[in-house]
């Protein structure tokens, strides 16, 4: 029966405990306790969270034999741990069958050692710290979780949830994760290589006419989604629409097209095998050259090359 453990460090957050909650559906699922489950400490007793709530946990070496161990660190950087911590975390990992860094929990594994020569990600809000911090990782801030082996790292809070479906689907089949995910009302199980960018939700415009143009372009990528078009949407004239559009999202309407054709080229490129020219099509950039040109300016590579890496991911 493996036994997947929560290892608290101070400064937790608290949303990161909902994974658990994976775990208990899988179980529930199963008609029996596949899963025994933990919260624990290195030296036991309460740990405080960031929300100033203190959460009792077992003290670690008293869990018995861990099959699953997920560290939780605070929502910034936490801080250099005691040697003694670590040599104590390093050991438990070293006997668990994987390890998983929640969010900022990647820090906890790169003080550990553990992601030297590894690919890893964290919140991206994070990631320039963990490269400074850790120049032996492989630190990409552009994805929902990572696996390297028996190590794994999620981007920030509900990534977790991710990344924990992910772990189910390793254990039990596609099936039983796909059930936890409806149960967990995820809108979908999403794949560790995938953006933790949403561009609507970047561009978070406040009033609704933006919003259904937003919309209506995402929708409609074949379209030329010109400003009139849009500004048609939003019942606007094209120079209203222009100038309320820049307010609200500090971009111009055409920039802001062409980041949501980049968000769905990506995924097309990184989650399904379909020629680059007909991805190139179906965003919306009309012909591969566009595309490749655009994906140059955002990304500094080629579409082919995001396909590479993903696939070798």
């Amino acid at each position: 029966m493996p036994h997947v453990s929560m290892v608290l460090t101070p400064g937790f957050q608290f949303l990161a405990l909902g994974v658990q909650a994976a775990f208990e559906l899988a179980n529930g699922l199963q008609g029996e306790d596949y899963y025994t489950l933990s919260i624990a400490s290195v030296d036991g007793g309460p740990i405080m969270s960031s929300s100033g709530f203190a959460v009792p946990t077992a003290r670690l070496d008293d869990v018995g034999p861990i099959d699953t161990l997920l560290l939780l660190a605070g929502l910034v950087p936490p801080p250099q741990q005691d040697e003694t911590v670590l040599q104590r975390l390093r050991a438990m990992a070293k006997e668990a069958r994987r390890v998983a860094g929640l969010c900022t929990g990647a820090f906890l594994l790169g003080q550990m050692g553990l992601l030297d020569g590894r690919r890893a990600t964290t919140h991206w809000s994070y990631a320039r710290e963990m490269r400074a911090a850790f120049p032996d990782v492989r630190v990409e801030d552009d994805r929902i979780f990572i696996n390297e082996g028996p190590v794994w790292t999620s981007a920030g809070l509900t990534a977790g949830l991710d990344l924990a479906v992910a772990l189910i689907e390793k254990d039990l089949g596609r099936d039983v994760a796909s059930a936890v995910a409806r149960r967990l009302v995820m809108h979908h199980r999403r794949a560790g290589g995938q953006s933790q960018h949403s561009e609507l939700l970047e561009l978070s415009p406040s009033s609704d006419r933006i919003q259904k143009a937003l919309i209506f372009a995402k929708a409609h990528l074949a379209n030329p989604l010109t400003v009139e078009e849009l500004a048609e949407v939003a019942a606007l004239s094209p120079r209203q629409f222009s100038r309320a559009f820049r307010a609200e999202t500090g971009q111009t309407p055409a920039k802001a097209v062409e980041q949501i054709r980049l968000e769905a080229a990506r995924l097309m490129i990184e989650e399904t095998r379909h020629p680059m020219d007909q991805i190139a099509q179906e965003s919306g950039f009309v012909d591969l050259r566009r595309m490749r040109e655009a994906f140059m300016r955002q990304y500094g590579q080629p579409p082919q090359t995001l396909r590479r890496l993903a696939r070798a991911a």
